[in-house]
């Protein structure tokens, strides 16, 4: 392919609102073009390399078993709303009408659909198990679209969904699912960690997240040099606390003017902070028109793991209270909330860590007052000890060692969803005992766009993208130095022909630029292989460059598709070792 034909528009700086290496360098290459905060257009070569990400994508879901259809993008709300999701998902769904007023919505995914397609389509168990996926775009409003095309408003997804009529079907396809996401990530060349993972909205108990650490990510892996990986929210630490011995001395309120966060009350009171209870309201949606409030009590240098009580409480929404609702229920403004005298409309969630002080400060529910020597069922009640608060790196893991932290980019999910969807849907099948049972799901989904972006993460360089071989959009970059020299231009094409009879995919630099233009747009663009044509062309000679290393290697033009194919097969096996 001729570059002068092809839509590449590079450019010499990123955006001034380009955060993520990812960002930068697919702007500047001339790979993606913003139309909307979080929606973007993909220019040639990105769509290049999105058609190559698909076709592993595809080779191996059929190796797994699972069949490829398409399901409509534009969604009746009747199913969302039937399931529970039209109001619990949030403001992140795009929510419209038709010319008849009746609600839609733009799928941000699509376990409803699959679910009801099946319900109507498939009455006995003799028709299951079954796995089907779709390679679509998916639509979520977005309140902070960043990172490119990382995190958007419209994205590709690959979504696979099992339908079983016992767990063992379940199983079955689950393991099979995460055996072939592991072949997917491994063919890209993408480094990646398996790791634990909270459902959120999707539903069901059971979740896998594969995750691909990177220098800008949208969350936190929490892993160590063992075999224990999961993300922030359901990661766990061994339970280190001590059971403090001093005597219950009498409760007494203290002016703490000014004293609005932890710190603030530890210095005024003279404490050290984690002698300081922090007491966080919240506002839980436990069902359409259930809402209860819930203090959760913390350690001082402690944060709350949202996601922990959210599962604790098994409610659908958990958002912090507003100052309205402080001063309803506790008669006080944030920063002086506490536990003491708290009626029983609100419901008290106490940290384990909590549960071992005596003498402890917390806020008085009187903007500028705290207690001090408060104490655990004397003073206020516990209605509920637990795991609530975010593990921090250093301490012990489940497996015994040391917790390390690395920011990751979530690049697919699976879910062993049960009967969350189908009890509640009406998808059931005629069990071999003749009597109707719900069928069992599970779902899985991989971020097809951005995996552009965890690949140019871990790849790029300050000199632009870097592919590997398998995705990238040309294997070999044949530049000839000067297009007015009729000699070089010849080779090139020459060139061209030799490795595209060799099944090589060639994309041919004939434009009239200078050098210096055409290797930085070299460097830019990241195709693996770059054959230089220049004032040796003469003598048949021409230099190949590896894009990774930045080694160079001259060779004679006969020599060049052998080398050529040795090259691509030993960054394909530096890359495998890299994995492993």
């Amino acid at each position: 392919m001729k570059q002068s034909k092809v839509l590449i528009p590079t450019k010499k700086e990123a955006p001034s609102d380009a955060e993520a290496l990812s960002h930068k360098m697919m702007i500047r290459a001339g790979y993606i073009y913003q139309v909307s905060a979080g929606v973007w257009s993909y220019l040639p070569l990105a769509y290049r390399v999105i058609r190559k990400v698909e076709n592993i994508i595809r080779d191996e879901m059929d190796k797994a078993g699972a069949v490829e259809m398409l399901m409509p993008g534009l969604l009746p709300a009747d199913l969302w709303k039937e399931s529970g999701r039209y109001e619990s998902y949030g403001d992140n769904l795009f929510k419209l009408k038709d010319r008849r007023d009746r609600d839609f919505i733009l799928g941000p995914t699509h376990e409803e659909t699959f679910t009801e397609v099946l319900r109507d389509s498939i009455k006995s168990y003799k028709k299951l198990p079954l796995v089907v996926y779709q390679l679509q775009d998916k639509f979520r409003d977005e309140d902070r679209p960043r990172y490119g095309i990382l995190r958007g408003k419209e994205f590709e997804m690959l979504d696979g969904y099992s339908f079983s009529a016992d767990q063992e079907g379940l199983d079955e396809a689950y393991n099979n699912q995460a055996k072939a996401y592991r072949n997917i990530f491994d063919r890209i060349g993408l480094n990646y960690k398996v790791i634990l993972a909270d459902s959120g909205t999707m539903g069901g108990k059971n979740s896998q997240e594969f995750s691909a650490p990177a220098e800008v990510g949208e969350d936190i892996i929490a892993y160590t040099d063992g075999d224990y990986a999961a993300n922030i929210e359901k990661a766990e630490s061994k339970f280190t606390g001590v059971q403090q011995t001093a005597v219950p001395a009498p409760i007494e309120k203290k002016a703490t003017p000014g004293a609005h966060t932890v710190d603030e009350a530890a210095e005024s009171l003279d404490l050290d902070p984690n002698q300081v209870i922090k007491s966080m309201l919240y506002i839980a949606k436990m069902s359409e028109d259930e809402y209860q409030p819930v203090l959760v009590l913390m350690r001082g240098d402690d944060e709350v793991n949202e996601a922990k009580v959210i599962n604790a409480l098994d409610c659908e929404e958990l958002e912090l209270a507003t100052e309205e609702d402080a001063e309803k229920y506790l008669n006080a403004h944030p920063g002086s909330l506490g536990p003491v005298g708290v009626g029983e409309e609100v419901k008290i969630l106490a940290d384990n860590y909590v549960k071992v002080l005596v003498n402890m400060a917390c806020g008085a529910n009187e903007d500028g007052y705290h207690y001090v020597n408060a104490n655990i069922d004397r003073d206020f009640r516990v209605d509920q000890f637990g795991d609530f608060r975010n593990v921090k790196e250093g301490e012990i893991a489940p497996d015994g060692q040391p917790l390390k932290f690395t920011p990751g980019i979530e690049i697919g999910h699976i879910f062993k969803l049960g009967t969350h969807y189908s009890s509640k849907l009406g998808a059931q099948v005629l069990d071999s005992n003749g009597r109707l049972t719900d069928v069992i799901m599970g779902s899985y989904g991989i971020g097809v766009t951005r995996l552009l972006s965890a690949v140019a993460e871990q790849n790029a360089d300050e000199n632009g993208l870097v592919w590997p071989d398998s995705i990238a959009p040309f294997d070999v970059h044949v530049i000839p130095v000067n297009a007015k020299k009729e000699d070089q231009m010849a080779m090139a094409d020459k060139i061209d022909q030799q490795l595209t009879e060799a099944g090589y995919e060639v994309l041919v630099d004939d434009r009239k630029e200078r050098a210096g233009v055409k290797f930085a747009d070299s460097d830019l663009i990241g195709i693996p292989i770059r054959v230089t044509v220049g004032k040796k062309a003469q003598d048949g000679i021409v230099e190949i460059k590896i894009r990774k290393t930045g080694e160079t290697v001259e060779v004679k033009q006969e020599e060049l598709v052998n080398t050529v194919g040795i090259l691509l097969k030993q960054l394909n096996e530096e890359k495998t070792n890299n994995l492993n």
